[in-house]
């Protein structure tokens, strides 16, 4: 079954400007999806139609197979909305803020209450659950809006930029909480300017671009795309001059770093052969760039 299914969805403003240009794709059940491109493309216009914020031109959505012209409450109760701007009236406390938003699907309060539990002791804020939101750093006040999205355990979850302006660590502890969540069965569509964390966390990607889809692939198949990569090496000597390589280019940075850009079909292992028979040694590798971030520059550019 698909989670989410979208068909030749457009949106025209009274203005003339097209937002969506006739956009379709599959979420598949369980799948984690992520939904990329550079600002204006589409993405938060898709996000508002699927949720009923923005009126759509034309086109059709279902959220597991529920029409949403047909029964919006229905395929409402299936999602959870993770906003990429903070929503909530900072003078309330955090457990009130996630049981009220509960309260809005119908669930009784003791319920509210053990899942508002439930999650804000997932996501390390159950020791704030008393304290007003303004007391929140920003990355807790991200992590009240997961909690809040979840309280009432939607089968689909849509984040909008949900670590935007998180701090590296809590980034990553936030990103460990979402697999978790898919691992699960949850389904989720994330939308994220940081493609590292598409990278690490999308099973499947579409890129979009002038409200028109030019790329929806597996995140394997589309990394089978690059058909250049760049590696950072660390090393004891990069002044040496250095034997050409076939597919290979070397570039020394400075006398401890070498940039390698490698052709595909190239062996990464042939290369730390090739260095060392010249006696060169390798301490450490780094990607220059992230993978991702490299075929969409390409597609969007």
């Amino acid at each position: 079954m698909n989670a989410l299914s979208i068909k030749d969805l457009s949106k025209r403003y009274s203005s003339g400007f097209e937002a969506l240009n006739g956009i379709t794709l599959d979420v598949k059940e369980g799948e984690f999806f992520g939904l990329l491109g550079p600002n204006g493309a589409g993405k938060t216009t898709t996000i508002g139609i699927i949720t009923s914020l923005v009126t759509k031109t034309a086109g059709e959505v279902t959220v597991f197979d529920i029409d949403i012209d047909e029964d919006f409450s229905a395929a409402k109760r299936m999602i959870g909305v993770v906003p990429q701007e903070f929503n909530f009236s900072i003078f309330e406390k955090v457990e009130d803020i996630v049981c009220q938003q509960a309260g809005y699907y119908g669930i009784g309060r003791d319920q509210a209450a053990a899942s508002s539990e439930k999650y804000l002791r997932q996501l390390g804020l159950w020791e704030k659950r008393r304290t007003t939101a303004r007391e929140l750093s920003g990355g807790m006040k991200r992590r009240l809006m997961i909690a809040r999205g979840l309280v009432h355990e939607p089968r689909l979850l849509i984040l909008d930029e949900p670590t935007a302006g998180v701090d590296v660590e809590l980034r990553r502890g936030m990103w460990d909480f979402l697999e978790k969540l898919n691992q699960k069965g949850r389904t989720i569509i994330l939308t994220t300017h940081y493609l590292e964390e598409a990278e690490r966390l999308c099973s499947r990607i579409a890129i979009i671009s002038d409200g028109r889809i030019i790329e929806n692939a597996s995140k394997r198949d589309l990394l089978k795309k690059l058909d250049k990569e760049t590696f950072v090496l660390d090393v004891r000597d990069s002044n040496r001059e250095i034997a050409p390589l076939e597919k290979v280019s070397f570039l020394a940075v400075d006398e401890t770093t070498l940039e390698v850009t490698i052709t595909k079909g190239q062996s990464l292992n042939l290369v730390f052969e090739h260095l060392g028979s010249q006696g060169i040694e390798v301490d450490s590798m780094r990607n220059k760039t992230n993978r991702l971030e490299e075929i969409f520059m390409g597609m969007v550019e």
